[in-house]
């Protein structure tokens, strides 16, 4: 609906221009005056204003003027209804979309915070949307949110550095804040100001300048990345493990047939499988899937673990497969995709 609007305001618009252009030809015409000249007599005309007129009209341009203030009349009660009826309904769509979408907010627990929707912040978005966690993005710039906007990415405006807008966003109730501004104190802010609203948010902030990281650390940051020293590794090993790279690259794109990374939480095998060591579980040969790393509930990774390896609570395993492996996992013992 707000389409169908949107093009009859641009009709309405261009009949404005039709009304003044075929006013300003026509007294160029028809009473011979100057470009100045028929431009005033057009404006008086179609605004129906009073002034006389610049000089005496003869009869074919009496005859032009009465057609002109006629069509006129009726162009602008069409325009002006138009216009006004477009503006209303926007009004009207945008506040529907603003409730409709603090409703959703409202709603979401343990979810993730986006701050900034830069090119960065974009990239999260993307990687969450892909693996169905639910976010919400922090976006101080209203053009970004209206070019950017669509039923799969919730938008708030506002400034992450205030309390207010991150209270809006939910933080009580979120799990993850990422926080990808491009400027490093912003974020310092953001983090400061978040870890004192949530003690137990887990934090991952952007950094420019190396100096910064040890600052968000402090300031409460659980990860800091700086993605201009990982663009920089990358194009070197490019050169140096150009293969190595390339497999890396298969990991992270979607496709039929590409490789995946995929966590495995302990607490989301069946009973029967708990406590017992990779070798009961069997992945390899009922799934296909690779154990290539087993977290510890401590925290510590173990690369390749062995076979008598126990499953633990509070333990994952990072499990390497194609989609359709992967998907087989999931099946084969009942757990959902896990957001890495």
């Amino acid at each position: 609906m707000f389409k169908l609007f949107r093009s009859k305001f641009y009709i309405a618009i261009a009949l404005l221009v039709f009304v003044f252009l075929f006013g300003i030809f026509g007294y160029r015409y028809f009473g011979e005056y100057n470009w100045i000249d028929a431009v005033y007599m057009t404006v008086i005309t179609v605004t129906t204003v009073g002034f006389s007129e610049v000089r005496p009209l003869d009869g074919e341009a009496k005859i032009f003027t009465i057609i002109l203030i006629i069509s006129s009349v009726f162009i602008f009660a069409f325009a002006i209804s138009i216009i006004t009826e477009f503006l209303l309904v926007r009004s009207t769509v945008q506040q529907i979309k603003l409730r409709k979408m603090k409703r959703k907010i409202n709603q979401l627990k343990d979810h993730v915070i986006i701050c900034g929707y830069g090119r960065n912040g974009k990239q999260a978005a993307l990687k969450l949307l892909r693996y169905k966690k639910p976010f919400v993005v922090i976006e101080s710039n209203e053009e970004v949110i209206e070019k950017e906007q669509d039923d799969q990415v919730l938008f708030i405006q506002g400034n992450a550095n205030e309390d207010e807008v991150l209270l809006e966003a939910g933080i009580e109730k979120a799990q993850v804040l990422i926080t990808a501004l491009p400027n490093d104190a912003d974020n310092l802010f953001v983090v400061l100001s978040a870890r004192q609203l949530n003690k137990g948010l887990n934090i991952i902030s952007r950094a420019s300048e190396e100096s910064s990281q040890r600052k968000l650390t402090l300031a409460g940051a659980d990860r800091t990345i700086m993605p201009d020293k990982i663009g920089g590794d990358h194009m070197a090993s490019l050169v140096v493990l150009p293969d190595l790279v390339e497999f890396v690259r298969q990991l992270a794109i979607e496709g039929k047939d590409t490789i995946t990374l995929e966590e495995v939480s302990m607490d989301d095998l069946p009973e029967k499988y708990k406590y017992k060591s990779l070798i009961d579980l069997n992945l390899r040969s009922v799934t296909g899937c690779t154990v290539i790393g087993y977290k510890e509930a401590s925290g510590d990774f173990i690369i390749n673990p062995e076979g008598d390896t126990k499953l633990l609570p509070n333990c994952k395993l990072v499990v390497l497969g194609r989609p359709e492996q992967i998907k087989k996992l999931n099946e084969m013992f009942n757990i959902k995709e896990s957001f890495v």
